[in-house]
């Protein structure tokens, strides 16, 4: 029994109905193979079925016991569950694990004193990554670092990893960039190039998120996205007061700041009259799609984030559901394998599998291939490479294996985080493998440009 301390004492509830949801769990172990942590720590308690234990047995701990504050053994648990949502799709009861762990974390961001090193470092991740300005700044020094040589410098010493192996993880997911990458900047309105094939007189308008890391690290994706929507027919806003869209902090309890991101985010696109919100991360979408849920409560807000999110669409889930007016021409003159890489919060969060996998079809010369294992976690889940570093390394690996034995010549993937992971372990394996959003890949396809 942990000692009692300093620390807060527990007070952990779940309230109804979510006390109830415990109570579904059967107990049966499905979930089991599907969950990458279990898999990779092969310790119960850190499977779902393990959390729901615990979780259970905080819910109905006794006053005496509520006064011994969360163990840090009892935290890591928690912590090591990287929110994929593979349990949930697996789960034969319908648990709603995804609702349990939601409202977990917050909790123990309360009740539980971190160290002051681990506190010091979340706190940086949550004061920069929803910043899209405060992470350009930052990222002006890193630019010299990379192009200096330094990079290289400290990677050949090894050294990081023995002085800190958190910095050590986000620096090794660092991308390529270059100076224009940050200094981008987009008009308000973008116009459409063609009329829509659904009814050419009408005027057809979407609204588009640019994402955190997406418009920085990955801005080709972005310009992809609105080449693709204005050569069907669609006009596209693009707010400039929108921000991030709060899934990073939501994902590790930090519920205010989620809160306040979300707000930003409805008043940003509130009253456009738009058909649709865009979004191209899968993470991102994800938790667009769950303002209600995030907002519960605020009366002035949760009808209105329930209304942004029936409008929120991933760009491949919007695609499948509009006539294509551009022709789509041949990116290669062989044919092209192509393997495709279920992003968590895309196929487990918002049930889309198919559609990107129809779009890629439709590209001439494309032959889609499946990896074994394509359900499997990459290791990224945000932010969890940087804060479970080991965990993510050994499903890094695993994924990227798993890619490359498919004999493909691209990887396409659908969520920038993602996308990081699975390059670093590329590069660490020496594979020469490029990774491309499936978006990517139409917009070439549309515009008749053949892949390097």
């Amino acid at each position: 029994m942990p000692e009692v301390s300093d620390c807060p004492a527990t007070t952990f509830n779940l309230q109804q109905p979510l006390d109830k949801v415990v109570d579904t769990c059967v107990h049966c172990g499905f979930c089991l193979s599907t969950c990458p942590s279990y898999r990779v720590l092969g310790n119960e308690n850190d499977s779902p079925r393990g959390r729901i234990y615990l979780m259970d047995a905080l819910n109905k701990a006794d006053d005496d016991e509520r006064q011994i504050p969360l163990s840090p053994t009892t935290v890591s648990h928690f912590d090591s569950c990287l929110g994929c949502l593979a349990c949930v799709t697996i789960c034969p009861s319908g648990v709603g694990y995804d609702k349990l762990i939601a409202a977990t974390r917050p909790q123990i961001e309360q009740q539980h004193q971190r160290p002051l090193v681990e506190k010091i470092y979340r706190q940086l991740i949550f004061s920069l990554f929803p910043y899209p300005d405060r992470l350009r700044l930052l990222l002006w020094p890193l630019l010299v670092y990379r192009q200096s040589g330094l990079q290289q410098l400290v990677r050949k010493t090894k050294l990081l990893p023995k002085v800190s192996p958190h910095l050590a993880a986000m620096e090794s997911v660092l991308p390529a960039f270059t100076a224009a990458d940050l200094t981008v900047t987009y008009p308000e309105k973008i116009a459409a190039t063609a009329s829509p094939k659904a009814d050419p007189k009408k005027h057809y308008r979407v609204g588009m998120v640019l994402g955190c890391v997406q418009r920085l690290f990955f801005d080709r994706v972005n310009q992809a996205t609105i080449r693709v929507l204005t050569a069907n027919g669609y006009e596209v806003v693009i707010p400039p007061s929108q921000g991030c869209c709060a899934a990073l902090p939501q994902h590790q309890g930090q519920t205010e700041q989620a809160q306040t991101l979300a707000r930003q985010m409805v008043d940003s696109f509130r009253g456009l009259e738009l058909d649709a919100i865009i979004i191209n991360a899968a993470g991102c979408g994800h938790t667009l799609k769950e303002y209600g849920d995030i907002l519960a409560g605020d009366t002035a807000y949760q009808h209105l984030g329930e209304e942004f999110s029936h409008q929120v669409k991933d760009i491949q889930e919007f695609l499948a559901l509009i006539d294509f007016v551009a022709p789509l021409n041949n990116i290669s003159d062989q044919p092209l394998p192509v393997v495709y890489q279920d992003a968590c919060h895309l196929l487990h969060g918002q049930k889309i599998s198919l559609q990107p996998r129809d779009l890629l079809k439709r590209i001439p010369q494309v032959q889609l291939l499946e990896p074994v294992d394509a359900a499997l976690c990459c290791g990224s889940a945000g932010v969890y490479n940087m804060l479970q570093p080991e965990v993510a390394e050994e499903l890094g690996q695993q994924k990227v294996t798993n890619l490359v034995n498919t004999g493909a010549s691209i990887i396409a993937s659908a969520n920038p985080g993602c996308s990081l992971q699975i390059s670093k372990h590329l590069a660490e394996q020496g594979r020469d493998v490029p990774v491309y959003h499936p978006i990517e890949l139409l917009d070439m396809s549309i515009r008749g440009v053949q892949l390097p």
